[in-house]
């Protein structure tokens, strides 16, 4: 090498060590995960971080589900937006209603260029978050659906078969007797009163919850909640109380904690829960279907989801839109899917990681991890049965669970409770409609 030649290369060399590298794209992910949840989203982040050198996702706990959402509106207003935001499923009209806030999942994957399928996510998840035209809004992420568990212990000491959990509210009933007669004090309670008893009742038998297909037909949508079938529901549940069978624990999962304890012999609550009590429990137990009401022709139909999903906001350079939608098929993965299922109880959000959950044999050898999976595609989701999207839910289902708890504590009749919950409920809606008439 020639005397220039080496001026050039050096002279190359110190302009390429004056220059900083290539910043990382920062990818700012508004989260509600706490504990070991929370550890397994930092894992997700950290995975894709590793597996590309372009984009950073960074993962910020806000709170709750109600504050993390708030603070994601208020900071697009501020103009300080995350890129991504999780609100549960119950936001979801909620976040459409937002006006220029959000991207729409499928909008960002075509305009990222990125391969998307969305009938690669299992049916009655996907459905939650689709508009009426089949297009993805926000991407599911923890998606859970209610079951009923029971310790086997405490039915053999009941002198019941350990084995066969009711299929039905009648043989619930029959069961609870024996329970308390056996010396049982908790018979039966449940976590989130409102998700168990009302939305996934309905959906279950294949009853509307209200008008427009559960208001995912449009924002002026009606409550149905006070027909004979639901009173009929919430009346069971204050007989089941006066019998001494049912312990009410609270609106939120306060009744886990008193099943896995060995306080109560069974308990309907999110099969999220599994990893918790199995984490807890001294005793054995069984993961089931929801009993249903044998007297509602063509049930049971298929439970409905709750949990949470992935928004993105509007806003931000198309550079970054790239990377967001990159790390939507970073965890969309089956393996990354099938991981997130296996060790949250969250239900695989694509058919891909369900199939790959079952040839690992992992359903064989944890019996009952499959049960929300084959309830959720029990039968192909109908109508009333696909999922609701009410404008302000989060104060329409705290109005359920106060009429409910009317009942229960012998306030109300059930009938009134109903009657006055699907009253109080459709003014929350009218509200609602009204504020966003243009939308």
């Amino acid at each position: 090498m020639n005397l220039k030649s080496l001026v050039l290369t050096a002279s190359a060399s110190a302009l390429c060590a004056a220059l900083p590298a290539q910043a990382q794209t920062e990818v700012q992910w508004w989260h509600s995960m706490t504990g070991a949840l929370g550890e397994r989203v930092a894992e997700f982040a950290d995975g894709f971080n590793a597996s590309q050198k372009n984009y950073k996702i960074v993962p910020v706990y806000k709170g709750s589900y109600p504050e993390s959402m708030t603070a994601a509106i208020a900071a697009y207003r501020a103009g300080t937006a995350p890129h991504i935001v999780q609100v549960f499923e119950v936001g979801t009209a909620t976040m459409m209603s937002a006006k220029g806030a959000i991207k729409p999942v499928y909008v960002l994957m075509k305009e990222s260029g990125e391969k998307f399928d969305p009938k690669a996510y299992v049916g009655a998840v996907a459905g939650y978050y689709t508009d009426r035209k089949g297009n993805m809004l926000s991407l599911p992420f923890n998606s859970s659906t209610p079951v009923l568990y029971v310790n086997k212990d405490a039915f053999k000491k009941a002198g019941l078969d350990p084995n066969v959990a009711p299929k039905t509210w009648g043989e619930f009933a029959a069961i609870a007797g024996k329970l308390k007669a056996g010396g049982q004090d908790c018979v039966y309670t449940t976590g989130w009163p409102s998700w168990v008893h009302v939305e996934n009742f309905s959906a279950w038998h294949n009853l509307p919850i209200g008008t427009l297909e559960n208001g995912i037909g449009g924002i002026d949508t009606q409550f149905q909640i006070n027909s004979p079938q639901h009173v009929a529901q919430i009346q069971m549940l204050a007989d089941f109380s006066k019998n001494g069978w049912f312990t009410y624990a609270g609106r939120r999962n306060e009744a886990e904690a008193k099943f896995f304890s060995g306080e109560c012999a069974m308990l309907t609550s999110s099969s999220a829960a599994q990893a918790n009590i199995r984490k807890n429990a001294k005793f054995e137990f069984s993961v089931n279907f929801l009993p249903y009401n044998d007297a509602i022709k063509g049930a049971p139909q298929n439970s409905i989801i709750g949990g949470a999903s992935l928004w993105v906001l509007g806003g931000k350079p198309a550079a970054d839109y790239k990377g967001v939608a990159q790390f939507f098929n970073y965890i969309s993965q089956p393996e990354m899917q099938a991981k997130w299922h296996q060790m949250t109880g969250y239900v695989p959000i694509t058919n891909a990681a369900a199939d790959l959950t079952k040839a690992s044999g992992y359903y064989e050898k944890n019996p009952g991890t499959d049960v929300a999976v084959k309830q959720l595609n029990n039968k192909p989701p109908t109508a009333n049965s696909k999922g609701l999207r009410f404008g302000n839910f989060v104060q329409g289902r705290t109005v359920i669970e106060e009429e409910i708890e009317a009942a229960l504590s012998g306030k109300k009749t059930a009938k009134q409770a109903m009657d006055d919950a699907n009253a109080r409920g459709n003014e929350i809606l009218r509200k609602f409609a009204a504020a966003n008439k243009d939308g």
